[in-house]
């Protein structure tokens, strides 16, 4: 067997790469892996190193030594799993290292904020970390994708997270779909959640209400009035559906034209209008006269609006 083949070989051997959202976690954390668990129960011996001149790798650090992210996208965490996890790690030590960033004189967690505040409930004194130099923008992207592939965070965090990566550095929903592997209209669809009240959104943190009833109950005048007792009944999405629209035809008187419009709505327009809101992330309305009718597209800024121009006209966003 010559050299080439000998290295063809050996290529069809070799274990293939993650692809995708996991592909991009392994790219940045070096592709560390590790089948041992990494035991640290006893004590770290003091850094003399500056944080800014450790080089990047897999290290021991004191736990210490560690600072979370006031800009974490999770903001919620459960005291009994934090538990739960501190006894697994007395036992068996720490299975996963987390990912910091030097800060200062100190390290700042980039993904492993559960496991950082776990080990200190364990009473460890050090943990093992993933060192990488990253700038803000690459610490709130690994954050996000880490707490969304873990499903760790709540739907509203998910969504503030999305909005500050579009306001601060400028991200489109595209660019946001693919950072975290999911669909635009998914994004678009949590990203709406904000404009509820926060009364609203304090209850779908709490999972007293679904994704579903939020959505629905974004176009409600009277949103913080429906949204307890949505939650005291327990009703179904389709229930609260009724609701709001029975709530918005008291709200807003319909003209004798307008409600005959609205009569010739069958099904299959609502649920056009929910298909081309879900693809838009706008909302959508379409009035039937008859054999024709119109189509209205709500936008809340200029950027809104460029989107709808792109889409129509075929440009890429």
């Amino acid at each position: 067997m010559d050299e080439d083949q000998a290295l063809n070989e050996k290529a069809k051997k070799a274990p293939k790469r993650a692809t995708g959202l996991g592909r991009g976690l392994n790219s940045l954390f070096g592709e560390i892996q590790r089948e041992e668990p990494i035991v640290t129960s006893e004590p770290a011996e003091s850094n003399n190193d500056a944080p800014e001149s450790v080089v990047d790798g897999l290290r021991s650090i004191a736990v210490s030594d560690i600072r979370p992210n006031p800009d974490q996208p999770r903001q919620h965490f459960d005291t009994d799993a934090l538990d739960e996890l501190a006894n697994s790690m007395r036992q068996r030590g720490v299975i996963q290292p987390i990912v910091v960033r030097p800060h200062g004189k100190t390290f700042q967690i980039v993904a492993g904020e559960r496991r950082w505040r776990a080990a200190q409930r364990a009473r460890l004194h050090q943990i093992p970390a993933v060192v990488r130099h990253l700038n803000d923008e690459e610490t709130f992207e690994i954050a996000i994708v880490e707490n969304v592939q873990r499903k760790d965070l709540n739907i509203i965090e998910e969504a503030e997270a999305y909005a500050r990566l579009s306001t601060d550095y400028g991200h489109s929903q595209t660019r946001l779909a693919e950072i975290v592997g999911k669909s635009r209209s998914h994004i678009a669809n949590i990203m709406r959640l904000l404009e509820l009240p926060a009364s609203v959104k304090s209850l779908v943190v709490e999972e007293k209400l679904t994704m579903g009833h939020a959505r629905a109950l974004i176009n409600a005048p009277n949103a913080e009035e429906l949204a307890p007792q949505i939650a005291k009944k327990g009703l179904s999405v389709r229930d609260v559906e009724r609701l709001v629209r029975k709530s918005m035809a008291v709200k807003k008187p319909m003209s004798a034209k307008k409600m005959a419009a609205m009569s010739e709505t069958d099904a299959d327009i609502q649920a056009l209008e929910a298909h081309l809101g879900d693809l838009l992330g706008l909302n959508v309305k379409i009035q039937s006269n008859g054999q024709g009718g119109t189509m209205a597209i709500e936008y809340a800024n200029l950027d809104q609006l460029d989107l709808i121009c792109q889409r129509l006209t075929g440009e890429h966003i």
